[in-house]
């Protein structure tokens, strides 16, 4: 029983928590003024009621005592058929009388209307008597009333004692029927009353019905539309059929939320459009991107970063970045990143150069910015740009280098020069004819030497410029190599060195630049020259060889070029070195002299072939240098347009 009325609590206290303010202070009015009017009416029916109660008592004590006045006599004679006669008569000429009682001085009932004693007594007769307070005989004077309720109304009883001559001969009690008028309009009044009563809640429980379906639920709805549309659902839409006002406001709503889906969609294009292009831009620049919040957590990171730091395969987004960065830049970034997330320093940003041994060995700019608010008061997070400067530090090194050996090997023979100038000029009369000409032939070697080592430079220099052009066409390999050979024929026979060609017959032309083959064949040659013993041999091999393509799997034809020697050979940690700027072998034997250029320019003029030089060497055995070049094709019908391509792809490259 108290879950069901617990249960029935529930559903009112959720019934009435639906219902706006507007309809819980309609309800109270309503409750208030229904309860105000039937308390109006019930009093009035209670005063009517207790009027008509006042009217049937003293009715009932006056008829009591005329009717005892007049049978008191004739009970002080027992004479009970006149008692009975005049009873009867008074009974059946009045409706107003229930009943007629008479009792003795006992109590006992002698004699009643509608019912009487038996006329045959015997011991299973009834006694009817009836209980009178206990002093009633000593107040004879005293009349009592009561009333009690009948299944047809109150009736009121009156006890009237009967007296004669002072004598109390006993009491009579009579039945007053109520009123019929006061009863039926009572009733009438009372029905009147529930039926006002039932119909104001009626009309109120309509109204709150008729209030829901019209007023209340477009209401709700609205309601329910105005907070979708407020978090961002402007696909809602409100289908009532209403008219008047309520029908305009929902349908300027309807227009509302289709104004407001439209301008969405286009917002939303157009950030994703941006969005794109952020994300493009960023995963697309050089340099590595990080984007944290004030906790240091990663917002965004693009894959150069990434690739920077050896994150690929690792979900850092959402991650503390410091647990992830290698150790050096942790070290170097920790302080400062913690720092800037509080506000407390670097409100410029900061940049740092760090060392990366891990995943490769490089060197790495970090850049840290503040990511502040629209009103740039606040921080929001912090940018962490990464640029990988290793190349950037191998330039700048290596630019340190070749300016360093320039000078040196321009100080040098300058040095000398000066110093022999200076002797022929303060000593040269007490110098000798031999001691003079020997003088200026050491000033000449060295100025050759000097001259040897600008134009290399100035050759290195024009190679790796991206704006020179130069023109391919079909080259007959004999020519250059035969040329070479005769440069240096007699240098070779002076050295007591072999110098021969071994050309296949029939070479087709091969696609290059007559001039740059031929300096590259003069620098490897006079190279092989200068590190071959005397009994040695210098050898230029030509070959036709069948080369596949990596990419299409094709079989290409080559003309593959060997320059071998039988010299003293370069140990295997030189040979990676060999062709950088200034390296020069005689630096570790020290026995012949050069600017370390001439493997530099060879390098640099077989890459404008499109190829690559090789080496193969063994100490005291000798070494072999060996290019291929491409064929000369006859569809190519504008060598210059390849060239020009090629200037154009340097140019990039650049």
């Amino acid at each position: 029983m108290l879950a069901l009325l617990k249960t029935i609590r529930e559903v009112i206290a959720h019934w009435w928590s639906e219902f706006t303010l507007q309809t819980r202070l309609m309800a109270a009015a309503t409750l208030v003024v229904s309860l105000l009017m039937s308390g109006l009416t019930f009093w009035a029916v209670n005063t009517i009621q207790q009027d008509a109660h006042l009217n049937d008592t003293r009715f009932g004590r006056d008829l009591g005592q005329l009717l005892a006045a007049n049978v008191a006599p004739l009970i002080a004679e027992n004479n009970l058929n006149e008692v009975a006669q005049y009873s009867e008569r008074f009974y059946v000429g009045t409706t107003s009388v229930r009943y007629m009682l008479y009792a003795d001085e006992a109590g006992k009932i002698f004699f009643g209307i509608p019912f009487s004693d038996s006329e045959v007594q015997t011991s299973l007769t009834i006694e009817r008597r009836m209980q009178l307070p206990a002093d009633w005989a000593d107040n004879p004077e005293l009349t009592m009333v009561r009333q009690h309720m009948t299944p047809d109304g109150v009736v009121t009883d009156v006890f009237v004692p009967l007296t004669h001559q002072g004598k109390y001969l006993g009491v009579l009690a009579i039945g007053i029927n109520p009123n019929p008028t006061v009863v039926t309009s009572s009733n009438l009044t009372r029905d009147v009353t529930i039926a006002v009563f039932v119909s104001i809640w009626v009309m109120v429980i309509l109204g709150a019905v008729f209030n829901a379906l019209t007023i209340t639920q477009p209401i709700k709805e609205l309601l329910v539309g105005v907070k979708n549309i407020a978090a961002g659902n402007f696909k809602q839409r409100i289908d009532l059929p209403l008219g008047g006002e309520l029908g305009e406001l929902i349908y300027s709503f309807n227009e509302m939320a289709e104004k407001l889906e439209s301008y969405e969609e286009q917002n939303i294009e157009e950030l994703t459009a941006e969005k794109a292009k952020l994300e493009t831009l960023v995963s697309t620049i050089a340099d590595g991107a990080v984007l944290l919040d004030t906790n240091l957590q990663v917002i965004l990171v693009n894959p150069t970063a990434r690739r920077i730091f050896a994150w690929d395969g690792i979900d850092i987004v959402g991650e503390n970045v410091l647990h992830y960065l290698p150790s050096p830049v942790s070290m170097e970034l920790t302080r400062p990143l913690y720092q800037m997330a509080s506000g407390n320093g670097y409100k410029e940003g900061a940049e740092f150069r760090i060392t990366l041994s891990q995943p490769t060995n490089r060197t790495v700019r970090i850049l840290l910015t503040n990511v502040l608010d629209q009103y740039r008061e606040s921080i929001k997070g912090i940018a962490m740009t990464v640029q990988d400067i290793t190349r950037e530090v191998e330039l700048n090194e290596a630019k340190s280098n070749f300016i360093s050996n320039v000078s040196h090997e321009l100080r040098t023979p300058l040095q000398c020069i000066k110093s022999f100038i200076e002797t022929l000029h303060e000593f040269g009369e007490d110098l000798t004819e031999e001691q003079q000409r020997e003088f200026l032939e050491a000033a000449n070697n060295e100025t050759d030497r000097l001259t040897r080592l600008v134009n290399d430079v100035l050759d290195l220099s024009r190679l790796e410029s991206s704006c020179r052009i130069y023109h391919f066409e079909a080259v007959e390999i004999a020519m250059p190599i035969e040329q070479t050979l005769r440069t240096y024929q007699l240098n070779a026979r002076d050295k007591g060195i072999e110098l021969v060609h071994e050309i296949e017959p029939d070479l087709p032309s091969v696609l290059g630049h007559y001039d740059l083959l031929l300096q590259v064949f003069a620098n490897l040659v006079g190279n092989a020259l200068k590190f071959t013993e005397a009994g040695g041999r210098v050898a230029i091999r030509a070959y036709l060889v069948q080369q596949e393509s990596e990419a299409s799997h094709i079989q290409n034809q080559v003309v593959r070029i060997e320059v071998a020697d039988t010299g003293i050979g370069i140990a295997p940690e030189d040979q990676q070195a060999i062709f950088d700027r200034f390296f020069r072998v005689e630096n570790r034997v020290h026995t012949l002299e050069g600017t370390g250029l001439g493997l530099s320019i060879v390098r640099n003029i077989i890459e404008k072939h499109h190829t690559k030089i090789n080496l193969v060497s063994e100490v005291g055995v000798g070494t072999t240098f060996w290019f291929d070049l491409a064929v000369f094709q006859q569809k190519i019908s504008a060598p210059q347009s390849h060239s020009v391509l090629e200037a154009e792809g340097l140019a990039r490259r650049g």
